[in-house]
């Protein structure tokens, strides 16, 4: 199984998922540090629609200036655009495989789609 990962090694709980994923045997990992390579907005769209989410409840305030910038209020189009042009405002991290999307907060989160 492949599994790909929207990651920030800054971030223990993206840490963990990571580990989590390489100590899982038969799952073939991607890493995408999202900050270096960002999302499209098109692909962003669709990991927050597949988690079951909505744009508003991917967006990250802690360590971003989001609140002061009135994200929250925004309508879901131009949180997106805001994301896409900012990855920092993106929550994380978010796991694809096969069987589905994960927002994975607790890191435990990922064992549903393994």
């Amino acid at each position: 199984m492949k599994a790909t990962i929207w990651h920030n090694p800054r971030c223990g709980t993206s840490r963990k998922t990571l580990a989590i994923l390489e100590e899982t045997p038969g799952v073939e990992v991607e890493v995408i540090e999202y900050l270096k390579t960002p999302y499209s907005r098109a692909k962003l769209a669709q990991l927050i629609a597949d988690a079951g989410m909505t744009p508003a409840d991917a967006i990250r305030m802690m360590g971003t200036d989001a609140e002061e910038r009135g994200l929250a209020d925004m309508d879901a189009d131009a949180i997106l655009d805001a994301m896409a042009a900012n990855p920092a405002y993106v929550n994380r991290p978010f796991v694809e495989t096969e069987k589905g999307v994960r927002f994975c907060r607790p890191q435990d989160k990922v064992r549903d789609i393994l």
